[in-house]
Parts: C-alpha cells; sequence; structure tokens
C-alpha cells in the first residue's frame, strides 16, 4: 500500500537570540559590486545566522527524521515538551518549511494546531466557515452541505453571524475543531489544542476524531493524555530531542517513554531549554525541586506526608510568580492541581525579577503508583496566560504506608485518590456508628496523620 505520508532526513533549525538583517536594494548593489568574487551566488547564500564567516547559535527542533504513515491509519505522537511534535505537525500543515529533508503528502490537509488558526477576528463565524473551507479546497456547495452540522458541533448557533474576536476561548476551540473535522480533509492533524476545552467538549472531540478514522481518513493526534492515545491509536511515534526514538504499537511505546524517556530526576531536574534564551516577561522556569518538609530532597515520599514543589525563575521584568502544579497519573490522567491563582496568595508580594516559588502540598490523598507534575508559571498581574509551561517537569513515586492505622494498605487498581470515610450502620433503634479503627471524622484523621508525620 502506498503511503498517504511519507517523511524522509526532515531537519529543522532555528536560530537562537538573532534576527534576521534584511538589506536593502542599495546595499546588496553596493555589495555585489564591491564583492565580485562572491557575486550574486553569495549574496543569496548568505542570511542572518551566517555573516563574514561567522556562525550563530541554532538549535535543531527536529534531526534526520523518517517514518511512512498508511491511509486510514491514526498515528499518535508523543514526547516531553521541546521534543518537536508541534513543529513536525507545523511542517506536515505547510505552516514552516524544513531546513533539511522532504515531506511527500498525498491528500487534503486539515489542521487544528492552535485556537482559531486561521481565524480573521473581524470576520463572523459563518464568514469564518466558508474561509477555512476554501483555503482547505472545499468548494462552496460542499462547504453548505456541512454547514448546519458544523455550527450544531461547535454549539454557537447563537452567534455564528458574530465577529469571532467576541468569541471566548471555548467558542474559538469548538468551531476550530468542527471546521477542521467536518471539511471531510484526507489527513487530519491535531495537536494538544483539546486540552482547553470543558471535559464534555473533549469527549465530544474524540468521538469524532474516532469517526474520522473509522472512514477511513488519516489522523495525526499529539497528546500529553497517553491513555487517550493508547486507546484511540493504532500506532504511535516517541520523539526525543528531535530524533524519532521508536515507532510501534501505542503500548509498547508508552511503555517505553516510561522507562527510558521519563527520567528519574531524583527529586530535582533544569527547565532551561537547549541554549537558554532571554526570560519571557511574565517568568521563566530554571529548575524544581521536590522537597520534604525536612527540606531534603526526594523523588518518592510515602502516603500521607506533605511535599514541596520549589521552582526557581527569572523574569526580563519584575513580576509576583503564579504557580500551578497539576498531577496526572502515568497513563495522563488528571488527578488534581493546586495554584495560588485561585488562592490569592502573592497579591501581597513585592514583585522581582528573579527567585523561588514554593507550594507545599499538604498530604495529598495519592494512593501508591508513580505520578508526574505538569507546571504553569505566569505572573499574577496577566491573568491571560502563563508564560511558560513545562509538561512531564517530573516523576515523582509514593510509596504504600499504613495512613489509616488499621495495619491494611489499599488494594492495587483502586484508582489514584485515597479518601478518609466514616461508615455506620442503621437498626431499628437509630444510626450506629461502626466500632473500628476507621471509625473518626476528618478532623480526627487529620490529628492523627500530624501525630504520626511528627
Amino acid at each position: 500500500m502506498h503511503p498517504i505520508i511519507k517523511v524522509e532526513n526532515l531537519g529543522k533549525r532555528y536560530n537562537i537570540g538573532r534576527r534576521q538583517n534584511y538589506r536593502t536594494l542599495r546595499e546588496s548593489l553596493i555589495e555585489t559590486v564591491t564583492a565580485p568574487v562572491r557575486g550574486i551566488a553569495g549574496l543569496l547564500s548568505r542570511n542572518g545566522h551566517e555573516k563574514h564567516g561567522r556562525s550563530y547559535p541554532h538549535v535543531w527542533a527536529l534531526r534526520d527524521l523518517s517514518f511512512e504513515v498508511a491511509p486510514g491509519e491514526v498515528l499518535g505522537i508523543i514526547g516531553r515538551n521541546g521534543s518537536g511534535k508541534s513543529t513536525l505537525l507545523k511542517i506536515l500543515s505547510r505552516i514552516t518549511e524544513p531546513t533539511t529533508g522532504r515531506v511527500e503528502l498525498y491528500g487534503r490537509v486539515g489542521s487544528l494546531l492552535e485556537v482559531g488558526t486561521g481565524f480573521h477576528p473581524e470576520l463572523t463565524g459563518r464568514e469564518n466557515i466558508y474561509l477555512s473551507g476554501a483555503i482547505l479546497g472545499m468548494r462552496r456547495a460542499e462547504i453548505a452541505r456541512k454547514f448546519d452540522e458544523m455550527v450544531a458541533f461547535a454549539e454557537i448557533d447563537q452567534f455564528v453571524d458574530t465577529p469571532v474576536k467576541h468569541y471566548s476561548s471555548g467558542m474559538y476551540v469548538r468551531l476550530a475543531f468542527a471546521v477542521a473535522a467536518h471539511l471531510e480533509p484526507e489527513i487530519l492533524l491535531v495537536d494538544e489544542v483539546l486540552a482547553v476545552g470543558d471535559a464534555a467538549f473533549q469527549k465530544k472531540c474524540l468521538g469524532k476524531i474516532g469517526e474520522v478514522a473509522k472512514l477511513g481518513r488519516t489522523v495525526l493526534f499529539v497528546s500529553h493524555n497517553l491513555a487517550t492515545i493508547e486507546s484511540l491509536c493504532d500506532s504511535c511515534l516517541l520523539l526525543a530531542s528531535g530524533h524519532l526514538t521508536l515507532k510501534g504499537r501505542p503500548s509498547e511505546v508508552i511503555a517505553h517513554y516510561h522507562q527510558e524517556e521519563t527520567l528519574d530526576h531524583h527529586g530535582f531536574r533544569s527547565l532551561m531549554p537547549d541554549g537558554a534564551a532571554e526570560p519571557q516577561p511574565g517568568g521563566t522556569m530554571e529548575s524544581v525541586e521536590l522537597l520534604r518538609e525536612d527540606r531534603t530532597r526526594v523523588g518518592s515520599f510515602s502516603m500521607g506526608e506533605s511535599l514541596i514543589v520549589s521552582v526557581k525563575f527569572r523574569s526580563s521584568k519584575p513580576i509576583r510568580p503564579a504557580l500551578t502544579v497539576a498531577v496526572r497519573t502515568d497513563t495522563g490522567w488528571p488527578v488534581f492541581a493546586v495554584s495560588n491563582r485561585l488562592t490569592g496568595e502573592g497579591t501581597d508580594w513585592k514583585a522581582r525579577p528573579d527567585g523561588s516559588i514554593e507550594c507545599k502540598i499538604v498530604r495529598p490523598p495519592l494512593l501508591p503508583g508513580r505520578y508526574y507534575l505538569d507546571l504553569f508559571l505566569g505572573d499574577l498581574a496577566d491573568i491571560t496566560r502563563d508564560s511558560h509551561i513545562v509538561r512531564d517537569a517530573l516523576g515523582v513515586d509514593v510509596i504504600p504506608a499504613d495512613v489509616l492505622l488499621t495495619g491494611r494498605l489499599p488494594w492495587p487498581g483502586s484508582g489514584p485518590v485515597l479518601c478518609h470515610s466514616l461508615f455506620t450502620v442503621h437498626s431499628g433503634y437509630g444510626w450506629e456508628s461502626i466500632e473500628s479503627p476507621n471509625d473518626v471524622d476528618a478532623a480526627e484523621v487529620d490529628v492523627v496523620d500530624i501525630k504520626r508525620n511528627a
């Protein structure tokens, strides 16, 4: 079977910290006259990263990437932040050009890489549907045939004739996904944009992706939700530092990712990207460290213990840091998240250009297992976005412990969360508490845990 996507020796290089210098026609003519040996070929080959024999710093987002995708295949793409996943999809969707290698695509491509990519803010939802369809090569009659279905899927019936600049981010992503999925492309590219939708919408989108796949169309799906990758995809790519590490069945690739790629950093990891760039105005995370309450660094902790997440940061301007710590299972399912954006802590802090921010998670209700932390850093003064996001920042193991003081441990496979409880039995004389070591109220449980940890 002839592949619908063929990638050969693909590479993408970005220059670091230097913009390309554009010359006027006069400057180009003068240089041509004064440097006849180099001639026009020399002028055309010279660019912003090479001038007068000097080379400027650069980073390879992708390097020597080769693979094929069969028609009708649903391919998952996983890897750490900065591994090249989004860059690959941008090249496949022709948003950016590769530095080396080539890509062959045999079919019309629909892409959903960022919220509202390709939408014109001054146009209405209706006009943007027709505009996006035309960009994808659809005829007007074909768009009209699918129009009502797209509007119903996006749930924007009342706002279809409103300019999209007035849409919320949720409305934006619903409409963008509806257009990309309903215009019948042979190849559908989906990045992690579904993370901005609510749970019901995510379920709806995943169902639509499954329908598209059953119709024999090809889907490339980037996600940090490994459980979704395993259930939805036929095969999976693992990228690391721009290189293809493994391609195979999702279960095998995910297992390899956990064993080989998600390294145990023993409670510490540098978060600076290769070729460290200038810090962002809203803050850039330099490192993360996991600590016990006695300030010792840990890569694991026992059930019932508290955990401190300490993040060092820098910023190009003074900020009051906002830190969100999200905890996920080893299959990618979210468990809980904590943030000082929600608690309001830090609004009275003095703004600073660097330092560290710590989050103490008090006795997290986690059952034994492996968990991963996603980190989001921003400025409390800017409620619209986080300037630096690192997924899979650190892995941490929760060790079994007798937190209920019964001599019994939780059953394996009972889920990620431990809840304290109170059981009662009903008799003919009213409600009676069961006499058991677990027969304590929430306040008493806290006291027991505090004494035990002390």
